[in-house]
């Protein structure tokens, strides 16, 4: 199903062959979907005719998109020679409750409303630690699926959404009316809770956001981690700073963003613990439409219907069923192995090859080997030293083009497109950072592996005549996929949509270390929530009535937790445990420079035992427990800060899994 509305609706093209496998135009026994889009096509322009060019395309000429209609020319040519019959399958709309309530599940909020509404504790809890412009989104939404749930009558309980946010503001004194931010603080100026345990030293304040923008003590080029990116862009609207500089569409003219060191660690994608990466989820996709409310940009999911697919094989099968297949042949594999060995392929050559990835391969020869990768991959018998390399970098260009549903997912695509109507190049970035944390796992770790390939190509750039430039233009085609274009004529929507996707390109592969990180205001929401669950699940035991002996029982294991920390380790000092090494605990005197990764050393130093078959790159400091689930450290933390911040937590250091 598609929650977009308006004309434009998704478009999936269904292929009905009569057999075989499914590469480009060969024969394929699939019945798979090519998620494309809709334009309005009601005006033609001839090609060469002027455009106007403000914003999306960032001075990108008919010129110097060259390579991308010349990509798109051969992917048209490729499905062309297809003789399958298409159908188009254009989904009807929703109405705008039903887009509201999907957000709102998808956000993990909805026992806000409908038989679950009177069991929302988890929300409420959820709820307290979301921002000012956060909650506004919140609410906005809520307000909607409210209104039409009355309208259809619906026979369950319907909050208010007034009911729904006053109660996080009663328990503080203070009533939201949804224009004043509430104050949500952890023991800022105390290290000590009113239950007696140890308290964080961090802040998810509200009433700052009114202060002057901190974020301007921040450099233009710095992306500030700290405060909230819809909260920064409220604060920018209000000021007379902050104008988009805009211009510039050669690899030079990027801003050269870099995130500021952050004393308590970066956190990046893959070091936090599966429950809390949860939460990341719920808050990136809140955050993320707080940060389009706020610019006035629409941002709505979107759904694909349920088409059949390919079970088995390689090309066209979706990502899910392919990890399947190959976590069988390799255990724990996380990127597909045929991906995998198309891009080792590349490079076996050598990636100084003039005209990499631009140069498309023989396509009857790629259309064979496409099917002999068919039937004989798995099976280890393909010889691949008949792939020469632009056949290789074609086969992969159609595996991504081949995916039932795009790499970037049906539901973010055009959120992905959209990037390019945000005002700041800063903003635009902000939103690709919280799209990346959406994808699905296997998505994100397939377009992870892709996006260092592609700048290991640009790092040859001298050689291979592909900048950054021109392998966004070649690879933007393959990702963002259109449907309608002609050679002869281009429409002008299409052309500041190909060169917005083409920008985007540009961003993903320029910026993609930074688009990896979890920003450090999600991360104190996370340990936000986790405190404030625990506090909640603390005062729920104490009301309810138990058994004299189950209440010993629970103090006197709380006890035994709390000796290793609170009497045997002195004030100022941590015990830091390693399992698998042959020193398995030393307590660590906390300093103002002392670092995770002087921890470490000083753990590995100890030659005895297995440790001699370990490397530095191969073991981290972990913290768990507190009020984080576990989290890998960076090398670069300050572990005092880090302590303040979480001083109940535990730390082990171990291996990271893959």
């Amino acid at each position: 199903m598609s929650w977009r509305s308006g004309s434009r609706g998704v478009v999936l093209t269904a292929y009905h062959p009569g057999g075989g496998g499914g590469c480009g135009d060969a024969p394929g026994g699939r019945r798979s979907g090519q998620y494309t889009m809709n334009h309005d096509h009601s005006k033609k322009t001839p090609d060469g005719a002027s455009f106007d060019r403000s914003g999306s395309q960032d001075s990108l000429d008919e010129l110097s998109m060259d390579d991308y209609w010349k990509e798109l020319e051969n992917i048209h040519e490729t499905r062309g020679n297809n003789h399958e019959e298409r159908v188009a399958l254009v989904v009807k709309e929703p109405d705008e409750g039903e887009l509201e309530e999907e957000w709102l599940k998808e956000a993990g909020l909805s026992n806000l409303f409908g038989e679950s509404s009177s069991d929302s504790l988890e929300s409420e809890v959820f709820l307290s630690t979301l921002t000012r412009t956060q909650k506004a989104a919140v609410e906005k939404r809520i307000e909607t699926v409210t209104q039409t749930m009355r309208k259809k009558n619906k026979q369950h309980q319907i909050p208010d959404v007034r009911d729904i946010f006053r109660v996080q503001n009663d328990s503080k004194g203070k009533v939201c009316d949804g224009s004043e931010p509430s104050t949500v603080r952890t023991g800022e100026n105390k290290n000590e809770t009113q239950d007696g345990t140890k308290g964080p030293k961090f802040s998810l304040g509200r009433d700052e956001q009114k202060s002057p923008p901190e974020d301007m003590l921040f450099s233009d080029t710095d992306i500030n981690l700290e405060i909230p990116f819809a909260e920064q862009a409220a604060n920018l609207k209000d000021s007379s700073v902050g104008k988009m500089c805009k211009g510039g569409g050669g690899d030079t003219l990027l801003p050269n963003f870099r995130l500021p060191k952050d004393k308590t660690g970066t956190t990046k994608i893959g070091d936090l613990a599966p429950q809390d990466m949860k939460k990341v989820y719920s808050l990136a996709l809140i955050e993320l439409t707080a940060l389009y409310d706020v610019l006035g940009t629409e941002f709505k999911q979107q759904k694909a219907v349920k088409i059949k697919t390919k079970d088995s094989g390689l090309f066209g099968v979706p990502l899910s069923v392919l990890l399947e297949q190959d976590q069988k042949k390799v255990p724990g594999t996380k990127i597909p192995l045929i991906f995998q060995k198309l891009i080792a392929q590349i490079e076996e050559a050598t990636l100084e090859t003039e005209g990499l990835l631009r140069i498309p391969g023989v396509a009857t020869r790629v259309k064979s080997l496409c099917q002999e990768l068919e039937a004989k991959f798995y099976e280890g018998t393909f010889n691949w030293e008949n792939v020469k390399q632009h056949d290789a970098a074609s086969l992969l260009k159609l595996f991504i083009r081949e995916l039932p549903q795009p790499l970037l997912t049906v539901e973010y695509l055009k959120a992905f497109q959209d990037v390019q109507n945000l005002p700041t190049k800063k903003q635009q970035l902000q939103a690709l950072n919280l799209l990346v944390l959406l994808l699905p796992e296997a998505n994100r770790d397939t377009l992870k592996v892709l996006l260092e390939f592609l700048q290991r190509v640009i790092d040859h750039r001298d050689k291979n005549k592909m900048t950054l430039k021109n392998v966004a233009m070649v690879m933007a085609p393959n990702l963002f996929t259109f449907h309608g274009f002609g050679s002869k004529t281009i429409e002008q929507n299409e052309f500041v949509m190909a060169a917005g996707t083409a920008n985007v390109m540009r961003f993903m592969i320029q910026y993609q270390k930074l688009l990896w990180t979890i920003p450090k205001f999600i991360v104190d929401q996370v340990r936000k929530q986790n405190t404030e669950s625990q506090k909640k699940e603390r005062k729920d035991k104490a009301m309810k009535k138990l058994l004299k002996k189950m209440a010993y029982d629970r103090e006197k294991h709380e006890k035994q937790e709390k000796t290793p920390n609170d009497a045997d380790v002195p004030q100022g000092v941590i015990r830091v445990h390693a399992p698998h090494l042959s020193k398995v605990s030393m307590a660590i005197q906390l300093t103002e420079d002392l670092k995770a990764s002087d921890i470490v050393a000083r753990f590995l130093s100890q030659k005895s035992g297995n440790v001699q078959t370990l490397k530095k790159e191969e073991v981290f400091l972990y913290e768990i427990g507190g009020n984080i689930g576990e989290r890998c450290l960076d090398d670069d933390t300050y572990m005092k800060d880090l302590y303040q911040l979480n001083p109940n937590a535990e730390w082990v250091i171990k291996s990271k899994q893959n």
